[in-house]
């Protein structure tokens, strides 16, 4: 495990910038090829083969004629852990171009292997019926310590290494699993969160994927809350199974988001999160459900 911290003078999130901005491949126009970001745990972070997949799918859509077409949703399967000392090759299957809808199929591909599997479809804009469910009354995000701060406090390399390379301020109102459990056992949290730094684009496909990078971070932890279980329990043996998220309004993703959680079910080593986020106004932006590997080791 590499937890050599970078230099003072890093930027978490232009690196995550760069890790989004694909090389085309050199003859194949739907192929695409990406860098990883090195992770404490040795794997790629599956949030950012989803992200990465969802620029290499837009990239196809965004080259036709007409309206533009935004991402509404996706959904996956992560098939193997990624290794993030190599390259990811994205392989981009056009399923269709309707008169409104695209439709995308992703691989995400390492050493011949998928290790993702994803379909994205998108839509140009459209008039219809209009609801949203409500946000619920959270603290403000200024009054809360970003689990940044707290990370760097601990003492423990591993804390030093998320603080100083994680592109996302996460801050959660019910306190982080990061260290110790919490008393109240419930199924549900809350967390804010934002690029670290200014998005310099308005292009809604990459405050997609910077969403979508985001979503796979702690969506599980409703089920560790509502067990008495903190992520430094060295029983724990966790990975994202599938993922899915429905975008529903835009939204820029350097600007405060509220991501309500909630794990209604957790069986045969499996656990399902479910989250909502909201805009800092209270507008619903997208919806997102993942289940993922929960297992304790004896």
């Amino acid at each position: 495990m590499n937890l050599t911290l970078p230099p003072e003078d890093f930027d978490p999130l232009a690196d995550l910038l760069d890790v989004l901005d694909l090389t085309p491949h050199a003859v194949d126009a739907d192929v695409y090829e990406g860098r990883s970001q090195p992770q404490a745990h040795g794997r790629v972070y599956g949030g950012q083969v989803v992200a990465q997949s969802v620029v290499a799918a837009g990239r196809t859509v965004g080259e036709l004629d007409g309206p533009p077409r935004h991402l509404h949703s996706l959904h996956g399967y992560f098939l193997r852990p990624g290794d993030p000392a190599q390259s990811i090759r994205y392989e981009v299957e056009r399923l269709r171009d309707g008169s409104s809808f695209s439709a995308r199929r992703v691989h995400a591909i390492q050493s011949d292997r998928p290790i993702l599997s994803m379909i994205f479809s998108f839509q140009t804009d459209s008039d219809g019926i209009d609801h949203q469910t409500f946000m619920p009354a959270v603290p403000d995000p200024e009054t809360l310590r970003s689990d940044a701060e707290d990370l760097a406090t601990l003492g423990h390399p591993v804390g030093d290494y998320i603080a100083r390379t994680r592109p996302i301020d996460l801050r959660h109102c019910q306190g982080h699993l990061y260290a110790h459990p919490r008393r109240q056992t419930a199924s549900e949290q809350s967390v804010w969160l934002r690029a670290d730094g200014t998005i310099p684009t308005d292009d809604a496909l990459i405050h997609a994927a910077v969403l979508a990078y985001a979503s796979d971070y702690n969506l599980l932890e409703g089920a560790l809350r509502r067990h008495g279980l903190a992520w430094s329990d060295r029983r724990i043996r966790a990975a994202s199974l599938d993922h899915a998220m429905w975008f529903h309004r835009p939204t820029r993703a350097d600007e405060w988001v509220l991501y309500t959680q909630a794990s209604p079910s957790s069986q045969g080593g499996r656990a399902l999160g479910l989250g909502h986020m909201f805009s800092e106004d209270g507008t619903l932006v997208a919806t997102v459900a993942q289940e993922g590997m929960l297992r304790l080791k004896q």
